[in-house]
């Protein structure tokens, strides 16, 4: 049934061009659909910016893939799948615009009998209350009568080259019975880890919405517990080891939550709680707990100065990562941003290093801009903040940090990597 049909995946960044990939060396007819025409033109030549692809998976199935910018092309197309971002706004609710401009665009090529599928993170109801509207608006079509919808939670993770898409069970919907079976039957053929088949798009929205928000609330339990044991010099990490003993304790580390999911996610459930008149307390003191960490480390890092007799103001700090995550090149809601903001706003001067990211791309968004390895320079630091754990910065030794640092060698540990930290979390 689905042999000859030709599936559009709407929006390739980190989640969209993965899963393309996937549907494209089993399928012959995919299109690849995005309105970034540089992103477009990069994927011709074989690049992938997210470095999610090496140039070798975009080759091997070039064959089958037309990637374009005209959602003309998206005509031929049976099958939609949807993977367009999610984000919030500065007063953290949910932005649609993605979701629903893409709905729009979707509308305009829709054809009596096609499927369109929607993975990005939402609030429960958002893809039979919002996208589907925009759908039958602009494509003069019934819903579940001359077309369909699905929904199956996108489950990428940025930099994870072991759990990539095929290998995580993914959670499959359709809007009817039917169609649910279909929707399944396609994820089933790529997704060797299988699936689960949801009762209703609503079921699947949840379950999406809380995977990230239960995690959440986690962190930010273990946040907490870092900022009492600090007070109380107790290594957290040491606690977390020994309590971890026990079989069904859940060992998480503290740090920053930054992203486009963790960070986010969970305002769209909040939104929605709150529509309905129900304050997610539990949920949003968990956000707050979280967000505050990026100010709790520049804290620390500026008493550790004053501790050491150095000056606060016009001092020079290194910071090592400045993405969300390791090994990624992935920006989106990093809270490094925010350590460097609030030193900034002392009047500390901040050099950032990071080899995963593009210093076009970091200044264009953050405008902080990205030094060359300062490792090989002569510039000293008053001290140094290890804010993520690239691969490069395991294979730093003290030695490295005995070149970029002065004598009193202050490094300020987020991610319990450095062979020999002034102050960790």
């Amino acid at each position: 049934m689905l042999k000859n049909k030709t599936i559009a995946i709407v929006g390739l960044g980190y989640v969209g061009l993965p899963l393309l990939h996937a549907f494209a060396k089993k399928y012959k007819n995919v299109i690849g659909y995005d309105i970034n025409q540089t992103r477009i033109d990069e994927l011709k030549s074989g690049y992938d910016r997210t470095l999610e692809l090496d140039d070798k998976k975009i080759d091997e199935i070039k064959d089958n893939v037309l990637y374009t910018t005209d959602i003309k092309e998206l005509k031929r197309a049976n099958i939609y799948i949807v993977t367009v971002p999610t984000p919030i706004d500065d007063k953290n609710k949910p932005d649609l615009t993605p979701l629903i401009m893409s709905s729009r665009s979707i509308g305009t090529v829709l054809d009596k009998g096609d499927i369109v599928i929607y993975e990005s993170t939402v609030y429960p109801g958002v893809t039979e209350d919002v996208c589907v509207p925009e759908l039958e608006k602009s494509s003069n079509l019934k819903f579940n009568k001359d077309f369909f919808c699905g929904y199956s939670p996108e489950r990428i993770n940025p930099g994870d080259k072991e759990h990539t898409v095929s290998k995580i069970l993914k959670v499959t919907s359709g809007s009817t019975p039917e169609i649910a079976d279909v929707v399944d039957e396609l994820y089933k053929s790529i997704i060797t880890a299988g699936t689960f088949r949801a009762s209703s798009i609503k079921v699947a929205e949840a379950s999406k919405v809380i995977e990230n928000t239960q995690r959440d609330v986690l962190i930010a339990l273990t946040n907490e517990l870092a900022l009492i044991f600090n007070m109380m010099g107790i290594d957290t990490n040491e606690v977390i080891e020994a309590a971890g003993t026990k079989w069904n304790f859940i060992k998480l580390k503290p740090g920053l939550v930054g992203g486009h999911c963790i960070g986010v996610d969970p305002y769209y459930l909040t939104y929605r709680a709150e529509e309905l008149g129900y304050k997610p307390n539990l949920i949003l003191n968990a956000r707050q707990i979280n967000n505050s960490m990026a100010k709790y480390i520049a804290e620390q890092t500026i008493r550790t100065l004053i501790d050491k007799d150095k000056k606060v103001k016009g001092s020079n700090i290194l910071v090592l990562g400045v993405t969300f995550k390791e090994n990624c090149t992935d920006l989106r809601n990093t809270k490094v941003v925010d350590i460097i903001e609030e030193l900034k706003s002392y009047g500390i001067n901040v050099d950032v290093y990071d080899p995963w990211v593009d210093p076009k791309e970091e200044k264009k968004k953050y405008k902080h801009g990205i030094i060359e390895n300062p490792f090989k320079k002569d510039k000293k630091y008053d001290a140094a903040i290890l804010a993520v754990a690239h691969d490069e910065f395991k294979k730093l030794t003290q030695k490295d940090y005995e070149n970029v640092l002065d004598n009193d060698m202050i490094i300020i540990d987020v991610k319990g990597i450095a062979p020999n930290p002034t102050w960790k979390l």
